[in-house]
């Protein structure tokens, strides 16, 4: 059986007990990683920041070219990375909407070319004969990244890619469920970048504790749940690091009876159940205008009854399994708590008897705020739709969460949704699309669904320090 090394300055590393990685498809060990600890955090960091020095050093076009190789060496591994990231997420290679380990991969190597394109340019807000005043970006050290389990690829670039183009170095710890394909690419990519520069270790919560509170390690940039962040916040707090952090969400999206829901359903269905449900920004609780209620329902649940869910190996699959059982167990328990509640489940719902953490895509009706499905993220395939009759209820419920994350309108009035949407109170809001995010604008959450943001050079100048130039002409 394979086992993947963690990276530190430049070398794999290795530990004498090793820890299996599943593949929840099967709910198999299909390779072994190593048991990383916070000695190896302290190693990580110590080579980090012997590494800043020369990586800060470079010109912006110097970095920037390394991280155009990275995305070539992205591509030219892709197959591999896929394999793997099927192996290890579940999700399909290729998926319901195109949207599986493939996308993962594409969508990695676009964000690195993207993010390689922007630049933070020196600001000049003052140049007379009293002074020049210039406003400069300065990389702020080692910054220290924790991904989760869902887009385990995709989301180590948004960390990574933004810090190195800035000059900084990176210490990184990949989720325990899904350190594979992260440790792969550390493999590549130490191939291209100076030693030292991009350290992985991998580990329990033991190693993300280190991480956020090392005293030498200067940003913290964490995607995951806001109950996570807020320890990661409090830990950090020793040495005032800063932050980025992108935590979870419960996305409302409200559609209006003026859309056609056999038109409709299928672009809801893709964006309530993208990559399974398990995604921050997917849709997660749906209000239906009460006069298109039954039919758009009923439209989804054909679809939900349509589609294939199975080893994301498989080519005609559509939806893979759940990637952990503990995350199956929640939406267990939220499915039982909304049939408690008298819910009706138009579709799915059932328990799958087959190996792995399979869940079928499940429609849920006849539904209420005040329920746990309606109120709490599922983070899965199951999706409640709850009935409004007037819109200003309906984004007021919306608004109700403690979460910010996005959220969205959907009609065939352009003008009336526009002017809907800037209401929800969420840091991404769309008009009849949803989780529609992009390389070059800001993604960042409202409320408890994050601090800062990423994307563009909005999310590039987090991975700085402002330093203010004054030069006195007097």
């Amino acid at each position: 059986m394979a086992i993947f090394p963690m990276i530190i300055n430049g070398q794999a590393v290795t530990t004498r007990a090793t820890a299996g990685v599943i593949n929840p498809a099967t709910g198999e060990v299909f390779a072994e990683v190593p048991v990383g600890t916070p000695q190896h955090v302290d190693d990580a960091v110590k080579a980090a920041r012997a590494a800043f020095p020369g990586w800060s050093s470079l010109s912006h076009e110097a970095r920037r070219d390394k991280l155009l190789e990275l995305a070539g060496a992205l591509e030219a591994n892709m197959p591999e990375l896929m394999q793997l990231l099927t192996q290890e997420t579940g999700k399909p290679m290729g998926g319901f909407s195109g949207i599986g380990s493939g996308m993962e991969v594409g969508g990695s190597m676009a964000w690195m070319q993207a993010t390689a394109a922007t630049e933070l340019p020196v600001e000049v807000i003052q140049d007379d004969e009293v002074a020049r005043v210039e406003v400069h970006h300065k990389p702020i050290g080692v910054v220290g990244s924790i991904t989760p389990w869902n887009w385990p690829l995709m989301i180590a670039v948004w960390h990574y890619a933004p810090a190195l183009l800035a000059g900084n170095t990176v210490v990184a710890k990949p989720s325990e469920y899904t350190p594979v394909t992260t440790l792969r690419f550390a493999q590549i990519a130490n191939e291209i970048l100076p030693p030292g520069v991009l350290n992985v270790v991998v580990g329990d919560g033991s190693v993300g504790a280190a991480i956020a509170g090392h005293p030498d390690i200067n940003k913290i940039v964490f995607t995951g749940s806001s109950a996570t962040g807020k320890t990661v916040m409090q830990a950090a707090s020793g040495n005032l690091k800063r932050l980025t952090l992108e935590l979870g969400g419960n996305d409302a999206g409200i559609v209006l009876p003026d859309v056609d829901p056999k038109t409709v359903a299928p672009k809801l269905f893709a964006v309530c159940f993208h990559n399974n449900g398990q995604t921050c920004q997917a849709l997660k609780r749906l209000y239906v205008h009460e006069d298109i209620y039954d039919e758009l329902c009923n439209e989804m649940a054909a679809i939900a009854g349509s589609v294939k869910t199975g080893n994301g190996l498989e080519e005609d699959t559509d939806l893979g399994p759940l990637q952990n059982e503990k995350q199956l167990n929640v939406v267990r328990a939220l499915a039982a708590d909304a049939r408690a509640a008298g819910a009706t489940f138009l579709t799915g719902g059932e328990e799958d008897s087959r190996p792995g953490y399979f869940y079928p895509p499940t429609i849920v009706t006849n539904i209420s705020d005040g329920t746990r499905l309606v109120d709490e993220e599922q983070f899965g395939p199951i999706v409640p739709v709850i009935r409004y009759s007037d819109v200003d209820d309906a984004i007021a419920r919306a608004n109700a969460s403690s979460a910010g994350l996005g959220g969205s309108i959907w009609s065939s009035d352009l003008d009336k949704a526009a002017e809907l949407v800037e209401r929800l109170e969420a840091g991404s809001v769309w008009v009849n699309t949803h989780a529609d995010i992009q390389p070059n604008a800001p993604m960042g959450g409202m409320k408890q669904s994050g601090v800062g943001c990423e994307f563009g050079h909005w999310g590039l100048a987090e991975n700085t320090d402002i330093q203010t130039v004054k030069i006195s002409k007097g």
